[in-house]
């Protein structure tokens, strides 16, 4: 699979060797791949604030590069206008190496452009790199460049490349708190091997749901081993994407953003988690709170989940707009929000067994989202539901969640019976298993299992 590739990679492993002491994340295999490819274009990254974007591009320039040029325009006035006279290219790489004092050399440097979307057509700068100057290698990326792009009406089209980042996976988290033969393996789906240390992965993935994969939460664990800590970086991380609401979002619809945001954990606590309109405020409908979600999700900090009414290829073809569940970026942040105690998680005590679900249904989409569009089915008379569904190889997948060992699995038996898929899954606390009409993949196992 992925991973095992990513370590067999002579200079992967440079690189994870170099950076180690920081932090491991899998997209520097991507970032390579760009650097090496013939057609390369300016990369934009995007992800939500805090998921490790500025810190990913700078590792990587630090060690696949001879010299990086680190261009933040939020923070400079200069740089905030620089690309309003005129898009020459020559005249922009001067204003560069006199802003930093570096000189820049097309074939050894690395040009960063952060927070690109507070420089007026900065990302339209990006085109004439591509078309004019193609020798530069440019990474850019903004803590809110996904509304930004949304926004943008002359955004360069066809011009450049993209990489989402997401905060570290379940096997990414492995990576960095010291247990990279388990993350080779599971990357492998050695289940053979994993099944020996089943208990030891479900201990780890108990923790990944309390400190989740906010790349400051994981190096604060790493390095202090303290969970209060953890919880006061996330409570820190959550003032400060309140206060992007105030700061960055119109502010007619600021109010109801909060709204939206404070009532995602009431959301996910119902048995039914598709999202209530009126559970925000009685008697609200979408068309007052429609532009506050897309906000949120353009920003990357909820990932909107929609119903199909039919499994049928593609499955974008049959969503129904108007049925639709949301999540949080994070698991962890998710439990911050909340304020669940550490212990409620790693003891497995019955406290949270109402919400174990939600938690569950969390972390699974957190890691299927990496790779996949998610959709859920529901019948038409509610008497079932197919937690997540996705489109992988041409077949259509149906992905059953269950918190724990409960392996009953009702729903999902409906749809293959009705529908006939090639491959059914059930995910839980249960070790991997292959049945005549499903398979279960434990639940630490499952962004590595349908990729």
């Amino acid at each position: 699979m992925y991973l095992s590739t990513f370590f067999h990679s002579k200079k992967c492993i440079l690189v994870m060797d170099i950076i180690c002491l920081y932090m491991q994340r899998t997209s520097l295999q991507q970032l390579i791949s760009w650097k090496n490819s013939p057609n390369r274009k300016p990369l934009i990254i995007e992800g939500a604030r805090q998921v490790g974007k500025t810190w990913l591009m700078q590792a990587f320039g630090k060690t696949a590069f001879t010299q990086v040029v680190y261009l933040n325009f939020e923070s400079s006035s200069r740089l905030k206008e620089i690309f309003l006279p005129d898009f020459d290219i020559e005249r922009l790489i001067t204003i560069f190496e006199i802003e930093t004092n570096l000189k820049i050399d097309s074939s050894t440097t690395l040009l960063i452009f952060d927070e690109i979307q507070e420089a007026p057509k900065g990302l339209t700068a990006l085109k004439y790199f591509y078309e004019q100057a193609p020798q530069y290698y440019i990474m850019a990326a903004g803590s809110l460049l996904g509304i930004s792009l949304q926004q943008n009406n002359s955004f360069p089209v066809g011009k450049v490349d993209f990489l989402k980042l997401y905060p570290l996976s379940f096997t990414e988290f492995l990576l960095n708190v010291g247990e990279e033969k388990l993350a080779v393996q599971l990357s492998a789906n050695n289940w053979p091997v994993l099944s020996s240390f089943h208990e030891k992965l479900v201990s780890f993935l108990r923790l990944y749901y309390f400190i989740g994969g906010m790349p400051e939460a994981v190096l604060s664990y790493i390095t202090q081993k303290d969970l209060v800590e953890v919880r006061n970086i996330q409570q820190k991380i959550l003032t400060g994407y309140q206060n992007d609401f105030a700061k960055h979002a119109p502010i007619e619809i600021v109010p109801k953003i909060r709204l939206v945001w404070h009532s995602i954990i009431a959301q996910l606590a119902k048995e039914n988690r598709k999202f209530m309109y009126g559970q925000i405020k009685k008697g609200s409908r979408a068309k007052d709170f429609e532009l506050a979600i897309n906000w949120l999700a353009d920003a990357g900090l909820i990932i909107k989940v929609h119903k199909i009414e039919k499994p049928i290829l593609p499955l974008n073809a049959y969503i129904n707009m108007d049925a639709f569940k949301l999540f949080l970026v994070d698991i962890g942040l998710l439990n911050a929000m909340a304020n669940v105690d550490a212990k409620i998680l790693l003891e497995k005590n019955n406290i949270l067994q109402e919400h174990k679900g939600a938690l569950t249904e969390q972390f699974v989409c957190q890691q299927l989202f990496i790779h996949h569009t998610l959709y859920y089915w529901q019948a038409n008379n509610a008497t079932a539901e197919i937690d997540f569904v996705i489109q992988h190889k041409n077949n259509v997948i149906p992905i059953e969640v269950k918190a724990e060992e409960n392996l009953k699995s009702k729903s999902l038996k409906l749809f293959v019976d009705k529908f006939l898929p090639t491959t059914a899954l059930r995910t839980s606390m249960s070790s991997y298993r292959k049945e005549d009409w499903l398979t279960n993949i434990p639940l630490y196992a499952i962004g590595e299992g349908v990729q």
